[in-house]
C-alpha cells in the first residue's frame, strides 16, 4: 500500500518559525559572547555571569507567565510583536563600560524575549491540528536553534578578525527587526473566542490532569539542573586561551540541537516517555560528560562531544515539552499554558544558574555533576508522574 503524504504545515507555522530563526540570529549573538565579554573583557568574576543568567531567566519566569496570560485576552500576535520589538535592548550591552550596565541591558532584552515566548508557541498550537503538533514544534525549535548556530558562527568569524565584542553585539538589532516583521505578518493570533481562559479548566475534558502537572513539575526540575551554555563556552575559552574556540562550543551544541529537533519531527507518537528518556536523561549524561572532560583534561574534542550530547537532549526537550502540553490545554488557554511552561523552566533556571556559578568557583566538575543529577531527577519524575496519563484526544483537540 503506498505511503500517504503528510499534509504541509500551515503558513503561519512557517512565519513564526522564520521569525524565531531571525530572532535567535540576533539575540544569540549577545548570549554567545556575553560570558567572554563580562569575564575576559570587563574583568568581572565568573559568578557575575551566573548572576546575570539567573536574573535574566528568574524574574523572567513571571514575565513569561504574564505574557502568556495577557495574550489569551488581548491577542497572542500583539503580545508576541510587542515583546519582539523590545529584545534589541540587549544589543547595546556591548557599549556598557561596566558589568552592571551590561547585565541590566542584557536582562532587559531577555525579559522582552520571555514576554513573547508563550504567545508565539500558542500561535503554533492554535493553527496546527494535534497530529501535526510535534512536527510543527520541531520546525520551530530547529529554525530557532539554526539561527543561534549561525549567530555563533558569525561571532567566531568576527572574533578571528579581531572585531571587538561590543561592536559585534550591535549586529543583533538588524535580524531582530526582520524577526518582528515575520511575526507581524502572521494572520492568526487574534484574541481567542469562547469562554475566557481564567474560567476554563486547566486541561481539556477527558484528559488526565497528571500529564499537565507532570510536564510542569518536570520542566521546573529540569530548570534547576539546566544552565546557560555560557558555562562550557567559558570553560573552553579559558582553558584554550581562545575566545573563538570557546564560542565554537556553542555552534556544536546548536547543530546537535537542530538535528535532534528535526528527528523528533518525524516521530508520530513521541510523548512524555520520550521526553524523559531521550530528553532529560540524555541531557543528564551530557552534563556528566562535560564534568568528566574537565576532570580528565580531555581537551577541546571531549568538550565538543559532550556539548553535542547536551544539544541532542535539549532538542528533544524543546520540541516535546510544548507539543505534549498543547494536547491537554484548551485552545482558549493555550497562551497561559505555554506561559506557565516557560515560567516553570525559568524559575528553575534562576536556581540552576546561581548554583552553577557558586559550584563553578569550587570546581567546574562539581557544577556539571550537580546539573547531571538534577536532569536525571527530572527524567525520573516525568516518567513516574505521567505513567498511564492520557494524552489529548484528537476529537477533543479540534473542538476545544
Amino acid at each position: 500500500m503506498p505511503r500517504s503524504r503528510r499534509e504541509p504545515l500551515q503558513g503561519d507555522v512557517w512565519r513564526v518559525a522564520l521569525s524565531a530563526f531571525f530572532a535567535d540570529l540576533g539575540y544569540q549573538t549577545v548570549v554567545t559572547g556575553l560570558p567572554i565579554f563580562l569575564v575576559m573583557s570587563l574583568g568581572a568574576p565568573v559568578w557575575a555571569y551566573g548572576v546575570a543568567s539567573a536574573i535574566a531567566y528568574g524574574p523572567g519566569a513571571l514575565v513569561t507567565y504574564v505574557g502568556g496570560r495577557v495574550s489569551d485576552r488581548v491577542g497572542r500576535k500583539r503580545i508576541a510583536v510587542l515583546g519582539n520589538l523590545l529584545i534589541p535592548l540587549l544589543a547595546f550591552a556591548g557599549l556598557a563600560g561596566s558589568a552592571f550596565w551590561a547585565i541590566v541591558l542584557f536582562c532587559g532584552g531577555m525579559w522582552a524575549r520571555n514576554f513573547r515566548r508563550g504567545p508565539r508557541r500558542a500561535i503554533v498550537s492554535e493553527v496546527t491540528p494535534p497530529e501535526q503538533r510535534t512536527r510543527a514544534f520541531a520546525l520551530l525549535s530547529a529554525l530557532d536553534e539554526a539561527g543561534g548556530m549561525v549567530a555563533a558562527a558569525i561571532v567566531v568569524a568576527l572574533l578571528a578578525l579581531r572585531v571587538p565584542l561590543g561592536h559585534i553585539f550591535l549586529f543583533a538589532a538588524l535580524p531582530l527587526l526582520v524577526s518582528t516583521a515575520f511575526l507581524a505578518s502572521v494572520r492568526a493570533g487574534g484574541r481567542p473566542g469562547g469562554t475566557p481562559a481564567a474560567a476554563r479548566p486547566p486541561v481539556v475534558p477527558g484528559t488526565d490532569l497528571r500529564l499537565y502537572r507532570g510536564i510542569m513539575v518536570a520542566a521546573c526540575l529540569f530548570g534547576f539542573s539546566a544552565y546557560s551554555v555560557g558555562f562550557p563556552i567559558l570553560t573552553v575559552a579559558q582553558g584554550t586561551k581562545s575566545d573563538a574556540l570557546g564560542v565554537l562550543t556553542y555552534i556544536v551544541f546548536q547543530a546537535a540541537m537542530v538535528v535532534s529537533s528535526l528527528a523528533m519531527g518525524t516521530r508520530k507518537s513521541a510523548g512524555a516517555g520520550t521526553l524523559g528518556l531521550a530528553g532529560y536523561a540524555v541531557a543528564a549524561a551530557a552534563s556528566a560528560g562535560l564534568g568528566a572532560a574537565y576532570a580528565r583534561h580531555a581537551g577541546v574534542l571531549g568538550f565538543y562531544a559532550a556539548a553535542a550530547g547536551l544539544g541532542l537532549g535539549m532538542g528533544v526537550v524543546e520540541t516535546l515539552e510544548p507539543a505534549v502540553l498543547s494536547r491537554v490545554t484548551p485552545a482558549s488557554a493555550a497562551g497561559g499554558g505555554m506561559g506557565s511552561l516557560g515560567a516553570a523552566r525559568s524559575f528553575g533556571l534562576l536556581v540552576g544558574n546561581l548554583t552553577m556559578s557558586l559550584l563553578y568557583r569550587v570546581g567546574p566538575e562539581y557544577s556539571y555533576a550537580y546539573a547531571a543529577l538534577g536532569a536525571l531527577a527530572a527524567g525520573a519524575v516525568v516518567l513516574a508522574w505521567t505513567r498511564g496519563a492520557r494524552a489529548r484526544p484528537a476529537d477533543a483537540a479540534r473542538t476545544a
